[in-house]
């Protein structure tokens, strides 16, 4: 008898599941359904509908052979039964059946099951703020209200505009409204960075940059108090800064999975809030998997269990499931995070922990930052990339890196890199000569993963005594710490003429011949353009008895980023 599989969700997991599950057993009786009339298409690419970058909507549920993924696709092509607008209601495990609506005519009825696979994925968090409900504020949890939102842009009715929430969604549809409709756009966070649980301080300090220098008013470390109607028109929005007058608000407060239908069936929940799974994607339950955004993933890199909410991971997972219940044995491991965006004309992208997210973890976290060229450096082509490597210090376990620049190839390449390693419990040394392909126009001969690790190496050893860009000039800012900067004559002449006595240049070439006029009992910023000649420099001083320095990670060119006012 064929084997009746019932797959609940039809965007991400669920086609993959039916599709692989087809061409492993032909004869399986395979329905798929879903509340909703779209179906089998690329959530993630919302904001670049919205924004422009994709003209047509139907492109994010086309195949590559320009073919609409819809019930008729399904079942001409993959042998597949979808039914659309027909909402999961309850499972009975008993009786290995799923009562559902039938939303076009209100009727219930029963669906049985051999397997079921739960792709119920993850809604948009409405958070408890006074006028949520309100008519143009949107969430971009799906199709439907990315057309609404893509509608009014479309007639002129949109000037300004309130995005809530900084993180991933949060920037990408912020850079939506601003970068191709001109909209003025405020973008709310209530913690102190963008990018709160995706970045480590430094990277998202850049990130941040990046949008100011796009036009984007960035409010962090605010609260929105309430939403209301502008006797005007419009929408007021009340902040803990400010009052704001806009057309739209966009509420982009991260996503929550959907396990209503789990809990109330008996199926066990995380403590992240997400379905358990094991590592064949089974619940407690041996005839319900699940995978995508409801389910909770463990993370290879802390052991603790997380929430992922991510397409790729969707589709990994997908695949594993039809392999298990056609009788196979794939296994799930885990996931070690690994993140890319792009923010106007930046890229930025993080695997493994932060440093927050390492604290948090038990892990004594160390880090290094380091400002490098993306390919040669000679090569016409060559953008700088920075990247923060981080690594348990009583062990050396790396724990995560992340990386921003112009170039995002360049910058993924490197990331991805060390994503692969990471699960395997992958240490400071090894990632100082991880091999790396080299040519000139990709590459330089030493790789800036390889640098990246060789800072962290040399922070370890307590050779390296640094200091980040950003805490730098909040001490620059408010002591009257001495800067001992490096470079060149020609190149220290403006800081010397912007910050007097406080700025003393030595050229490295000067420096042994000089250094008995270093005052050995002050404190020193030691500052070169990407952090090497400083850091040669810090060595050469401490073994001259002066060791109350600081080396500046990523040097000047890490303080641009940060703060272009002060260069």
């Amino acid at each position: 008898m064929a084997k009746k599989v019932l797959i609940i969700g039809a965007v991400a997991l669920g086609p993959k599941v039916a599709c692989r599950l087809r061409r492993l057993d032909p004869d399986a009786e395979i329905t798929l359904i879903d509340r909703d009339n779209i179906i089998s298409y690329g959530g993630c690419g919302i904001p670049y509908y919205v924004g422009g970058d994709i003209n047509d909507i139907e492109d994010l549920y086309k195949t590559t052979a320009h073919m609409v993924r819809d019930e008729e696709f399904f079942l001409s092509c993959k042998g597949i039964k979808v039914m659309t607008r027909v909402e999961a209601l309850e499972i009975d495990r008993n009786n290995k059946r799923v009562r559902v609506s039938f939303l076009d005519n209100n009727k219930d009825g029963y669906l049985e099951y051999d397997k079921l696979v739960m792709a119920t994925g993850a809604r948009a968090v409405r958070p408890p703020i006074v006028g949520v409900d309100l008519e143009n504020v949107f969430t971009v949890s799906d199709l439907h209200e990315a057309e609404k939102i893509k509608g009014l842009m479309a007639q002129g009715k949109v000037g300004k505009a309130v995005v809530i929430g900084a993180g991933a969604i949060g920037l990408e549809i912020t850079e939506a409204l601003t970068d191709l409709w001109g909209i003025q756009t405020s973008l709310i966070e209530m913690e102190d960075q963008v990018l709160p649980t995706l970045l480590g301080k430094c990277m998202a300090r850049v990130t941040a940059k990046e949008l100011e220098k796009n036009g984007v008013e960035l409010l962090l470390e605010q609260k929105v108090l309430a939403i209301k109607k502008a006797e005007e028109g419009g929408l007021l929005v009340e902040t803990t800064a400010k009052t704001l007058s806009v057309d739209i608000v966009v509420l982009a407060a991260g996503v929550r999975p959907s396990t209503s239908l789990a809990k109330e069936a008996g199926i066990s929940i995380g403590m992240s809030g997400g379905i358990l799974v094991d590592r064949r994607m089974r619940t407690s339950d041996p005839d319900i998997y699940a995978g995508g955004d409801c389910v909770e993933l463990r993370n290879l890199v802390s052991g603790e269990n997380m929430m992922m909410a991510l397409g790729s991971l969707a589709n990994r997972q997908g695949r594993i499931i039809a392999d298990n219940i056609s009788g196979g044995q794939s296994n799930f491991k885990g996931t070690v995070g690994t993140f890319c965006i792009k923010v106007f004309g930046l890229g930025a992208s993080k695997a493994g922990l932060t440093y927050r997210q390492a604290k948090e973890t038990g892990f004594d976290p160390v880090y290094a930052v380091v400002s490098q060229a993306d390919h040669a450096h000679f090569y016409p082509s060559s953008e700088l990339i920075y990247i923060t490597l981080l690594a348990d210090r009583k062990t050396r376990k790396v724990l995560g890196i992340e990386a921003v620049g112009k170039n995002g190839d360049a910058v993924k390449s490197r990331v991805d890199t060390v994503a692969v390693l990471l699960s395997h419990g992958v240490t400071v040394d090894e990632i100082c000569s991880l091999e790396t392909a080299y040519a000139p126009p990709f590459a330089s001969a030493m790789d800036v993963v390889n640098n990246a690790a060789n800072a962290l190496d040399n922070v370890l050893a307590g050779r390296n005594v640094p200091i980040d860009a950003a805490d730098f000039l909040q001490e620059f800012s408010h002591s009257d710490i001495q800067v001992l900067d490096v470079r060149g004559e020609k190149e220290a002449a403006p800081f010397i003429e912007k910050y007097g006595a406080r700025w003393l240049n030595i050229p490295q070439n000067q420096l042994r011949g000089k250094i008995r006029q270093i005052p050995p009992d002050r404190d020193y910023f030691i500052i070169c353009d990407t952090g090497p000649r400083s850091y040669e420099a810090q060595i050469l001083l401490n073994a001259n008895a002066v060791t109350r320095t600081r080396n500046v990670q990523g040097g000047l060119a890490m303080i641009r980023v940060t703060d272009p006012d002060f260069v």
